[in-house]
């Protein structure tokens, strides 16, 4: 059983372990309960009535959240020519083609999500074992195959995050620092409920948001409603 040091358990205290709060609640919690001397992240995980066996059940894509995660995100694109130039314009920090295959193959491994062109994924699929283990294969269920690199990797730098279920039916979130606004928080978390929402599966039957938890890093978990959350981020 992992310890945990005197200000977790401290934090912990403030949290009723049995009560179901509401979104704003919780994430004013969240921020109270940040144990971290750095400026932590607020992370989401929602566990959805899904079996993610079942091809019909995976529940996988990207969305921007409005505020930002608060966070420079790193962008490596593989694309040539014109398409290259302008990925450049548009701020990645990384372009390349055969070049960019073989320094990933060497081992670097400098950038946080990587954008492909359609016709450069026959050498990008050289990557597979390398990239696909540490979630950075591009993927167009995610946007991240694409000709549009410019719109990709500005949206990426907006805050474009990830989303995709894990072998326990659960998706894990970033929506921002500690140190943001609680409104912006919940613009955020809003934001990832109501695109959950719109992408549930039709073979995903009973309760869809079954349960959700937001937690500070290496801070303790708090409890929100789902009925709650689904409630009030209709129309948000």
């Amino acid at each position: 059983m992992a310890k945990h040091g005197k200000k977790y358990l401290e934090a912990k205290k403030l949290i009723d372990r049995e009560q179901l709060y509401d979104p704003a609640e919780a994430l004013e919690l969240a921020q109270k309960t940040a144990t971290t001397k750095f400026d932590g992240t607020i992370e989401l995980a929602v566990n959805l009535g899904v079996n993610p066996k079942h091809a019909d059940q995976q529940v996988r894509g990207a969305v921007v959240l409005p505020a930002g995660i608060g966070k420079e995100v790193t962008v490596a694109v593989f694309a040539k020519g014109e398409k290259a130039k302008e990925a450049e314009e548009a701020g990645a920090d990384f372009v390349g083609a055969e070049d960019l295959v073989a320094k990933i193959q060497g081992g670097w491994f400098g950038f946080d999500v990587a954008v492909a062109t359609p016709d450069m994924m026959g050498t990008v699929g050289k990557l597979g074992r390398l990239l696909g283990p540490k979630g950075l294969m591009p993927n167009p269920k995610t946007g991240t195959v694409t000709m549009d690199v410019a719109r990709a990797v500005k949206e990426i730098k907006a805050g474009k995050v990830e989303y995709r279920v894990d072998k326990n039916g659960i998706i894990h979130v970033p929506i921002g620092k500690v140190s943001f606004e609680v409104e912006k928080l919940l613009e955020n978390f809003y934001t990832i409920i109501d695109t959950l929402l719109k992408v549930k599966p039709a073979a995903a039957k009973g309760q869809y948001l079954r349960a959700i938890t937001v937690a500070s890093t290496m801070g303790p978990g708090i409890r929100i409603s789902p009925q709650k959350a689904a409630q009030l981020g209709k129309g948000n």
